[in-house]
């Protein structure tokens, strides 16, 4: 199959730019993910493909065991849930335009669609702060303040957590999506990334956006760097009061239960800051991508791992669930 025009431009192989302009604002855009590793384009895919089907087990046997096991349904495995739900939304959102684009180079895609997408990651990173910043709070509640942890964390409240954790970056997502869409984008429209996001997208702008850049970087610190800070907060307190714990015993189980957040807290602020705190930064296409990687394919598959590996209580449920026993 012939590689499309914009293809062949952007991974530096002969061709002519885009003659016909209203053609380009026909097609839309060609993402060019992995474009610089051609030969490796099916072996990327069986990898990705593999990851993508692993995510989708995992995450849906945590969301299954969470809802089955009686012995899970607490505020903390309540917040799990809902993370295992949000890794598959993350998953089906980019996972499989990935596998489009590796095994059929040069597929346009519509803006609409560009737009789509970029508006479900965007909410779906600002999902994941929110959520993992709830997951802290509950931690710290249930070791700092564990006389009062089960009036505050009542059901209702889970729910309401919940709640503002998916809807809260659906109108910051909205407002930017439309916002960067309605820039001229001008010549080859080849994005540089494995799926539209903002920094291969603003490469494409021929406009002004010094404005936008400004905004983005306001609203990225108060979704990433805000939550963040609460976290490192939630945790500084944990540690102090661990660390007054009397016996040996007791301060290996409250930081089990921290431990595998905390994992998760540091693999995904540490690659998804490096990606949106500077969207126009000199990092390469192909560095970007590697990184994004890490939050959209390879965190969303270790999550399940990370809080099932160690956890008897997960265990002991898979147990129950699969047996039909009530003890394992």
């Amino acid at each position: 199959m012939r590689a499309h025009p914009a293809l062949l431009l952007q991974t530096g192989s002969p061709a002519a730019p885009w003659a016909n302009q209203s053609h380009a604002q026909e097609l839309g855009f060609v993402l060019l993910g992995f474009a610089h590793v051609p030969k490796l384009r099916p072996a990327l895919a069986a990898i990705f493909l593999a990851i993508f089907l692993t995510t989708l087990l995992g995450n849906s046997l945590i969301a299954l065991l969470t809802s089955l096991d009686a012995g899970l349904r607490t505020p903390m495995y309540f917040f799990l849930r809902q993370l295992a739900l949000l890794e598959i939304c993350f998953s089906l959102d980019v996972a499989p335009r990935l596998l489009v684009t590796l095994l059929r180079p040069g597929v346009g895609v519509t803006p609409a669609s560009c737009a789509l997408q970029m508006l479900l990651v965007l909410s779906c990173v600002t999902t994941e702060c929110f959520l993992l910043t709830a997951m802290a709070w509950d931690r710290f509640l249930a070791i700092c303040r564990p006389l009062h942890y089960g009036s505050i964390m009542s059901p209702r409240m889970c729910h309401l957590l919940a709640a503002f954790c998916w809807l809260a970056g659906v109108p910051v997502s909205l407002i930017f999506t439309i916002w960067l869409f309605s820039f001229p984008f001008c010549g080859p429209r080849g994005v540089r990334h494995f799926f539209c996001d903002i920094a291969p997208l603003l490469s494409l702008v021929c406009a002004d956006t010094r404005l936008f850049e400004a905004n983005v970087l306001a609203a990225t610190v108060l979704v990433i760097m805000v939550p963040f800070c609460l976290i490192a907060t939630s945790y500084i307190n944990i540690l102090a009061t661990v660390l007054r714990m009397p016996s040996t015993s007791g301060r290996h189980k409250a930081l089990s239960t921290c431990a595998s957040h905390l994992i998760v807290v540091i693999l995904f602020y540490g690659t998804t800051g490096i990606i949106h705190l500077r969207p126009k930064a000199s990092y390469s296409p192909e560095s970007k991508q590697v990184v994004s990687l890490s939050y959209t394919m390879v965190t969303p598959m270790l999550n399940p791992l990370i809080y099932s590996l160690r956890n008897k209580e997960v265990k002991a449920a898979f147990g129950r669930v699969c047996c039909g026993r009530q003890g394992f």
